[in-house]
């Protein structure tokens, strides 16, 4: 039996299982700096931003100057706790993978540990290079967590590493993108008296890319 590579072991509606509000990290906090410190490298100044299956918080440092923050996600009530957005969309992506937004409109559109969980990524990243500025941004970042129920089997399937070609590919097949890269920063593993007491921290990946100009 040939297994469809976006099936997930939980088919139920996702409205249901991210109903209650998590108002807490999904990634620790030498991730959070590592994306912080890579959006002060690549988002320009005064952007306008979408943040993609966004929640209470966005990452964005703040000291980064940006114009607007638009979210879009599938609990309400975590949008609505994110101070960072200035409006926000409760869509579900898998059930609807069309932006509800004009083409050309943003600067920047992030997706921050949440790639796991596209059941139609080609639709989606094709929707995010219509809605990108020519020259803008697409960050996709992650790490090695997620809800196993609810992450796609061809995410399930493979390792850390190979998770990074599965996102380039994403983008590659998609078309309408360019220079499009990867970024690894993993933290050494503690050895020895030290592995006892220092906790283990959160590897950071993140692909990048460009919406390609006519």
């Amino acid at each position: 039996m040939v297994v469809d590579p976006f099936a997930r072991v939980d088919e139920g509606d996702d409205r249901l299982f991210y109903q209650a509000p998590r108002l807490v990290q999904h990634i620790d906090a030498g991730f959070i700096q590592t994306l912080q410190q890579l959006f002060r490298e690549v988002i320009p100044p005064n952007a306008v931003i979408l943040d993609l299956m966004s929640s209470w918080v966005s990452h964005l440092p703040e000291d980064l100057p940006v114009r607007q923050v638009i979210g879009l996600g599938l609990n309400a009530a975590e949008l609505a706790a994110n101070p960072q957005l200035e409006r926000f969309t409760v869509q579900n992506l898998n059930l609807d993978p069309y932006l509800p937004y004009p083409d050309a409109t943003f600067d920047v559109v992030l997706n921050t540990v949440s790639i796991q969980y596209v059941t139609r990524p080609l639709v989606l990243m094709g929707e995010v290079r219509r809605v990108l500025k020519p020259g803008g941004r697409a960050i996709v970042s992650f790490s090695n967590r997620m809800f196993p129920t609810k992450a796609v089997a061809v995410w399930r399937e493979r390792s850390d590493e190979e998770h990074c070609a599965l996102v380039m590919a994403y983008f590659e097949q998609c078309g309408g993108f360019i220079n499009i890269r990867s970024m690894r920063r993993v933290a050494p593993v503690a050895t020895g008296l030290a592995r006892w007491f220092v906790p283990a921290q959160d590897p950071f990946y993140a692909v990048m890319a460009e919406r390609a100009k006519p």
